[in-house]
């Protein structure tokens, strides 16, 4: 999109930089470490401009129905409390970020980051119109919060360089994309975000 100046109706939401979604954790995303770099560049230009930002995370009771124990399709992951479901810890997130806690019961999932919360309250109180999206994963969490903003009516950028994809079946990453543009979500990196 070139270079980007940043407004007072402009939001940024981090979707899901947990550490049972990196490497090394319970369902890692390929390479999601990656992505805070980029998420971090994002987060300290938001916070100088006094932008609202918001940090969605799954926060799942320890017998979740996604759970394999539960017979759903997932192993555990990101359990209320634990370290796993701590945000990366090198995820610099400011100190006034609202935090988007999802999933958070036994018998409900939620891929989006406004199934189930409070996330469009808050953004329709701050006088949110465009909403810039990074994070984990393209073709699941990320996809899902895109489509649920568009469906409410907000303007999506995507910070393309700031997420990463699953890709369990190859090429789901980049039929995402494909998705989320034909919807009319716009395409963006975090370096044409200007300062």
């Amino acid at each position: 999109m070139g270079n980007l100046i940043l407004g007072a109706d402009d939001a940024l939401i981090v979707v899901d930089v947990q550490n049972d979604f990196l490497p090394g954790g319970s369902l890692a995303v390929p390479q999601g470490d990656a992505v805070t770099p980029m998420l971090n560049r994002s987060l300290a230009l938001f916070s100088s401009k006094g932008l609202p930002i918001y940090a969605s995370r799954d926060w799942h009771p320890a017998d979740h129905c996604s759970f394999n124990s539960r017979g759903g399709p997932l192993p555990q992951h990101c359990v209320a409390d634990t370290q796993g479901a701590a945000f990366a810890e090198d995820l610099a997130l400011p100190p006034d970020v609202t935090i988007i806690s999802k999933a958070v019961t036994p018998d409900r999932d939620a891929c989006s980051a406004f199934s189930g919360t409070d996330l469009d309250v808050h953004l329709k109180a701050a006088g949110v119109r465009w909403l810039f999206v990074g994070g984990l994963a393209t073709d699941y969490c990320v996809i899902h919060t895109v489509k649920d903003a568009i469906d409410l009516n907000y303007d999506v950028v995507l910070l393309v360089d700031a997420m990463r994809a699953v890709d369990v079946t190859p090429g789901d990453g980049a039929r995402a994309f494909e998705t989320m543009r034909k919807l009319g979500a716009r395409f963006a990196l975090t370096e044409d975000l200007a300062m």
